[in-house]
């Protein structure tokens, strides 16, 4: 077969209008065999190309539609492979009055076995949340690639620092250690944009990884590596926009490719408009449509060739590098129609996959509505089978610094979890005390370590899957006020010349040895006690500056707790005795046992985790 293909290309450049470079790409550059959808429709790019028919001589492989748009340059041909085809390599040719006008390489790969049954991760995950340009710097020979417009320099917080897939690969031992199992790096993928590229979500290849990070080999390595240490890779998805250097701005494979007639014109960011009955629908479009900043251009998913690209792209990473989750950005500001089709295709290819999606809302109602299974008024059919829990996210951070009141501290954090009724499945939800969009929970605290330690146990205790942010286990804190370059720093030690590191624990202060100690023995206890994954959750209204909830299913138990008060607090057991009576506890993360009295201590500014039995 390789011969025949080779034969076929040297045919192809002894026509005199045969020229390979005609077809500057196809995307993508390959598919699979026994997949879901096993018609797959090619993006064609070659200057004046739509002039030409498109044909392949290849068993079990068959053209079955061509499209054209209004730019020359562009065809999009569905291709449609069979059950019982053989992978391998095939050459596309393009036919223009009756000549061989180009040749283009195309290939079909056999599956790995399992793929479509792989499973998601769950709520008996715990994930690690990195901005990979600033863990590690595994490969300085990659900092500054020629042609990709910004260069390193670490001494800019905005800027790129050199960190890459290779130092993630070097540092698996370290995530699994502490007690993480699912990785969800930020976009690896090209952003070629002159500043401002090291956060990855202005990307300019969808089919790329940037080479400052690596090769999209390098990503199914690390896929692959991480899997042998019980990790697995969260990608993350952007559906909502692209870069503005994007090779496609360059030549638009449609007018309508781009939102706006591909000019700036900012989203309103009024969430709110999709589910409001009484929203103008002026307000809806500035929302869906609007781009976030002039560098990152609105995509039109109403656009059908351009939904099945995303569509099919996001299923070409998944089977290509082997992943076990999504996480999707900016969820809410594509199109909605398209979301849910989007959505239900990646469930189709891959149903016990999972996906979290991004809807930056406080308010649970707005949340609720993205998530599979939600009956929605306006009719909207969601499939997302998990969202970013930001309503519980912002109660448990003002739970932290305000005073306890009526629906102020613990209170609040308690109300808004008693909110869980509006969600299909709030035990899906992902739950977090910050990420790398909010400044970090220490500089929210004030670096008060025995505040953070509260959130921290609230966040792997509570229902859902918790994400942790990078960092934050040798407490670093950035800036109060929100400042990007700053929160995402650099990870102590993943430089070499560092003068402390984070990995090994090499001159890290007591007080990160400390907070670091704490996350792994919290976040390991939580990976073994299947309770605090799928056991049922039972809070109590707080009372003087304590909240305490359960974790349960049958006699078995884990009590959580929290006192926020400076002093430390006896706790009456009486109210709690459905759960504690006639039962022996123990400390959950030292095994000592504790006596159930008629009171228990709970030292200041404390979590007290107990194991009830």
């Amino acid at each position: 077969m390789r011969l025949v293909y080779a034969c076929l290309v040297c045919l192809s450049l002894l026509v005199p209008t045969a020229q390979a470079a005609d077809i500057e790409r196809i995307e993508p550059a390959n598919w699979w065999i026994g997949m879901q959808h096993n018609r797959v429709e090619l993006l064609v790019h070659g200057k004046g190309i739509a002039t030409a028919s498109p044909r392949l001589s290849r068993a079990g492989v068959a053209i079955v539609d061509v499209q054209k748009t209004d730019n020359p340059n562009y065809l999009f041909v569905t291709v449609e492979v069979a059950a019982d085809a053989k992978p391998g390599e095939l050459a596309i040719e393009f036919v223009d009055a009756g000549k061989v006008v180009a040749t283009h390489p195309w290939r079909i790969d056999a599956r790995e076995p399992g793929s479509a049954q792989r499973q998601g991760f769950s709520n008996a995950d715990a994930i690690y949340l990195i901005t990979p340009d600033r863990f590690a710097n595994g490969d300085p020979s990659n900092d500054s690639v020629a042609g990709m417009r910004e260069a390193a320099n670490r001494n800019n917080p905005n800027g790129r620092h050199g960190g890459d897939i290779a130092g993630i690969r070097q540092h698996l031992d370290y995530i699994a250690g502490m007690g993480f199992t699912q990785l969800w790096p930020t976009p690896f993928l090209e952003n070629k944009q002159p500043a401002y590229s090291y956060h990855g979500y202005a990307i300019t290849d969808l089919y790329r990884t940037d080479p400052r990070m690596g090769t999209n080999e390098d990503v199914r390595a690390l896929s692959r590596e991480a899997r042998t240490k019980g990790i697995g890779l969260i990608m993350d998805i952007v559906l909502n926009h692209i870069g503005s250097q994007h090779w496609w701005i360059r030549d638009l494979p449609a007018k309508d490719w781009i939102n706006n007639g591909a000019k700036f014109a900012p989203t309103n960011h009024r969430r709110t408009t999709l589910q409001d009955p009484h929203a103008a629908p002026a307000d809806r479009a500035a929302f869906t449509d609007g781009w976030f900043v002039s560098a990152m251009p609105d995509l039109n998913q109403r656009n059908p060739q351009l939904a099945r690209y995303l569509i099919q792209n996001t299923l070409w990473w998944i089977e290509y590098a082997g992943l076990s989750g999504i996480r999707e950005d900016t969820f809410g500001y594509a199109d909605t129609q398209f979301l849910s089709v989007w959505a239900k295709a990646v469930l189709d290819e891959y149903p016990n996959f999972a996906m979290v999606g991004e809807e930056w809302s406080i308010n649970p109602a707005v949340v609720a509505h993205w998530q599979r299974g939600k009956v929605n008024p306006d009719g909207h059919v969601p499939y997302m089978p998990s969202m970013m829990d930001f309503p519980i996210h912002l109660a448990l951070r003002n739970a932290l610094v305000q005073p306890e009141g009526w629906e102020t501290g613990w209170m609040g954090l308690y109300e808004m979890l008693a909110n869980d009724f509006l969600y299909p499945d709030p035990g899906a939800l992902v739950v977090f005390a910050e990420n790398h969009d909010t400044a970090r929970l220490l500089a929210h605290v004030d670096g008060d370590l025995a505040l953070w330690k509260l959130g921290m146990a609230y966040l792997a205790t509570v229902r859902g899957t918790p994400q942790f942010y990078y960092g934050s286990e040798v407490l670093l804190r950035g800036p109060k006020e929100r400042n990007d370059g700053l929160l995402r720093a650099d990870m102590p030690g993943g430089w070499a010349g560092d003068a402390a590191d984070a990995f090994t624990g090499n001159d890290i202060s007591a007080a990160q040895r400390d907070a670091q100690d704490y996350t792994r023995a919290l976040f390991n206890w939580r990976k073994r006690n299947a309770l605090l994954h799928t056991g049922k959750l039972t809070h109590f209204a707080p009372a003087d500056g304590v909240y305490v909830y359960f974790r349960h299913d049958g006699p078995r138990g884990v009590m959580v707790a929290l006192n926020k008060n400076a002093e430390s607090a006896s706790l009456s057991l009486d109210r709690f005795d459905a759960f504690l009576h006639g039962r022996s506890a123990r400390e959950a993360l030292s095994g000592k046992p504790v006596a159930l009295g008629e009171t228990l201590t709970l030292p200041a500014k404390s979590a007290v985790l107990l194991e009830i039995e």
